[in-house]
């Protein structure tokens, strides 16, 4: 068994859709980035690829690389999980919990798991999906970004090296 955690936070700007789970949420502002800017799917890819032992989503998928600008999340999840199995894992599980002051992200989540499992070809019920404000303290607090810490659990598939 291996455990990957991941971690992405972005600043919420004006002019730009926010995507989270690959689901585009009705709100004033949406996240910067060079992709689509879904710190919920960056986290968990970076979940994904510690477990397995490489490298983070920034070398895989750099920012000053044309070829993902704007690009979907959801697209990005989708190499990632190639990449995992090839290294021959399996992907366990996955959670997540956000951290946003607004806006309320609770009618999502359920969508937000449907997503996440499909892409990477396991149950909904082996993905967990949370939300939550800091209470107002930090620059989250103050609704200047969004946050997203994520544990992945993976198989080795026949791991010579297990007891």
């Amino acid at each position: 068994m291996r455990v990957g955690m991941g971690y992405d936070v972005h600043p919420l700007v004006e002019g730009r859709k926010l995507i989270l789970g690959g689901i585009h949420i009705p709100y004033t502002r949406g996240l910067a980035g060079h992709s689509d800017g879904d710190v919920l799917l960056h986290s968990i890819g970076d979940a994904l690829l510690g477990g397995a032992g490489k490298k983070d989503i920034g070398n895989l998928f750099p920012d000053n690389d044309p070829r993902y600008e704007g690009i979907s999340s959801m697209i990005l999840l989708a190499k990632i999980k190639t990449k995992v199995l090839e290294e021959g894992f399996g992907i366990q599980n996955v959670d997540a919990v956000m951290v946003a002051e607004e806006p309320k992200l609770s009618p999502y989540i359920p969508q937000m798991k449907e997503n996440i499992a499909g892409v990477l070809g396991i149950e909904p019920e082996r993905v967990g999906v949370k939300a939550t404000t800091s209470e107002g303290l930090g620059p989250l607090g103050k609704k200047r970004g969004i946050a997203c810490w994520s544990v992945a659990s993976l198989e080795k598939k026949e791991d010579p090296g297990r007891l």
